[in-house]
């Protein structure tokens, strides 16, 4: 038996490969398996090669598998296009309709078997997916009665019959395999699992998630990829409990919405990637001159422009803290795993409200879409702060002046009052003001007001800006990265760990402000900082350059081809940068 493997299902987009990646893994975290999911897909609705990764472990993965185990394909180009991950004894599980042909440069045994065959002749070739999670099942020597409730879950409207016959599919691919294993059952068989009851979910319906328990009542949102599932999700939550999704005609109308909202006391949100972004940026600005809280998700993908949608990247980074013309306070903060997309959500909106400006989440396509085992989320872990809102009556002043909304104050935070309040009537507007809001070009207005504003995030109070894996006081490597990197990186330590490589491990999760004061000594006592980033231009290693200097010592392993960074890329591009790098 063995405790990993990793498996992958691919054909053309529209023919069920999501489908069949979900009900397999779906089945396998029911039986306590850590899974890691990564799904590659082109941006159309139908056609074009899409493949579903799944890693597969008796203990916690947080990143996708070097090499692949079993290989489901329901076409040729699958074979040709994913073939040379197969390890030695690796397999490819074929579709005998399309007379499959195994390359000749791998050792992989191929095994074809008639899905979609099988699958008529049940009733419909759509069920050729079960046919070949079924088959799947025999290899790792699955009791397949664990498909029952979960088949019964995703048909179970369309009427037992459909229920019944899928469940038929897999019992029937499962059969037909273990006649063709033979002698070779056995030598992928998964050790079992613990049994544990985990959660099964992506990085947005964690953010999703967050965003309800940290008290979001308001979603104004515009589809895109790859953050569209998070207003999918609060689209069928938010209503239950008293909320809205508006989708909006346009980003621009997105962003404003969620800032009115705010302004009205609703704690609201909106999401996107970054085209979305690009258009709210005008919006961001107004959010933050009227010191009005408002939290955004910003998923990246390829840029620019309409670039790669369905694509990993990590290139919103300098856009994200300088995008807005003029200057603003403005957080940023960066998820690592699926529990923090959950908790820094939740959070997210205590900080908007407590600093008063926009605080943007960043993600990326692969946390944001890659579907993971995750840990059961504490929910007392979730606290409602709104700083300082004022709830108790408002003196009538003698003079019948305004509320100073914008009053200057040591910490930069002005008290906040919510329309309709007695005695808390106020100006609000674009241009810049004096302390009731009203507009004002005095050059010492302007100089007060600009103060006040940016003091605010100075000493941010954020619970792990840094999140650091430092086993070493002096170390020859530190190796930084952020959001989705975080699994690859802690894989690719324990190899360079045991050839002998002291590393050490600091994940930014609060990009800006950016927290020099704990970053600065794990550089100083480091050889060489290597910051690992789906970028081209080493953004995140600027801004360490820029906010810790040692630019000398700092290098940077970038990937920028749309594709996610893999362990052994970390692992040897490091090791080569310690043993012929200038360390």
């Amino acid at each position: 038996m063995i405790n990993q493997l990793s498996w992958k299902v691919g054909g053309q987009q529209g023919e069920g490969i999501e489908s069949t990646g979900e009900i397999f893994s779906i089945a396998l975290n029911r039986l306590g398996y850590y899974l890691y999911g990564y799904r590659h897909f082109s941006s159309r609705i139908k056609g074009g090669h899409t493949n579903n990764k799944i890693r597969v472990s008796t203990t916690e993965t947080r990143s996708i598998a070097d090499d692949l185990d079993i290989l489901v394909a329901f076409d040729q180009e699958t074979i040709d296009v994913n073939y040379k991950e197969l390890n030695k004894t690796g397999i490819i599980i074929a579709d005998t309709k399309f007379k499959p042909v195994r390359p000749d440069d791998t050792d992989a045994a191929l095994y074809s078997i008639p899905f979609t065959e099988m699958a008529a002749e049940l009733g419909t070739s759509l069920m050729k997916n079960m046919v070949a999670v079924g088959s799947s099942s025999a290899v790792l020597g699955l009791d397949i009665h664990v498909f029952n409730e979960v088949v019964e879950e995703i048909f179970g409207r369309k009427g037992a019959q459909i229920v019944q016959k899928n469940l038929e599919a897999i019992r029937e691919g499962y059969d037909y395999m273990k006649a063709l294993l033979g002698n070779n059952q056995g030598t992928l068989e998964l050790a079992k699992a613990d049994g544990q009851k985990r959660l099964f979910m992506i990085g947005n319906d964690a953010i999703a998630l967050g965003a309800l328990a940290g008290g979001c009542r308001f979603m104004a949102a515009y589809p895109i990829t790859p953050a569209s599932e998070i207003m999918e999700y609060l689209i069928k939550k938010l209503p239950p409990l008293g909320g809205t999704v508006i989708q909006t005609e346009d980003e621009i109308a997105a962003c404003t919405m969620a800032i009115g909202a705010n302004y009205a006391g609703v704690r609201a949100l909106t999401a996107s990637a970054g085209p979305g972004l690009s258009l709210k940026m005008e919006a961001i600005g107004l959010s933050g001159i009227t010191e009005t809280p408002l939290v955004i998700v910003d998923t990246q993908r390829g840029g620019p422009s309409t670039g790669l949608p369905t694509k990993q990247e990590q290139s919103d980074l300098m856009a994200m803290i300088y995008g807005t013309h003029g200057e603003i306070p403005k957080i940023v903060m960066a998820p690592s795993t699926v529990e923090e997309a959950f908790y820094d959500t939740a959070e997210a909106f205590n900080l908007a409200e407590e600093y008063q400006c926009p605080v943007i989440i960043l993600s990326d396509l692969q946390l944001s879409l890659g579907k993971q085992t995750v840990h059961p989320l504490q929910f007392d872990q979730v606290e409602i702060r709104r700083g300082k809102l004022v709830t108790d009556p408002i003196p009538e002043p003698a003079d019948k002046a305004y509320f100073k909304r914008y009053e200057v104050t040591e910490d930069g935070v002005s008290p906040r009052v919510l329309p309709g309040t007695k005695n808390g009537i106020f100006h609000v507007t674009g241009v810049e003001h004096d302390e009731t809001g009203k507009p004002s070009e005095v050059a010492s207005n302007r100089k007060k007001q600009m103060d006040k504003r940016m003091r605010k995030t100075k000493n941010i109070r954020f619970n792990t800006p840094i999140h650091k894996n430092c086993k070493h006081e002096d170390s020859d490597l530190l190796i930084v990265g952020f959001n989705s990197t975080r699994g690859v990186i802690e894989e690719a330590m324990d190899r360079l760990e045991q050839e002998g490589i002291k590393a050490n491990h600091a994940h930014v999760r609060l990009i800006h402000p950016f927290p020099a004061d704990e970053m600065l000594p794990l550089v100083r006592r480091a050889k060489k900082v290597v910051v690992i980033e789906n970028n081209a231009t080493g953004q995140l290693a600027n801004i360490l350059k820029m906010n810790v200097g040692h630019a000398d010592k700092i290098t940077s392993i970038l990937k920028y081809d749309g594709n996610p960074f893999l362990p052994h890329t970390v692992h040897t591009e490091c090791k080569e940068l310690f043993e012929y790098g200038n360390i």
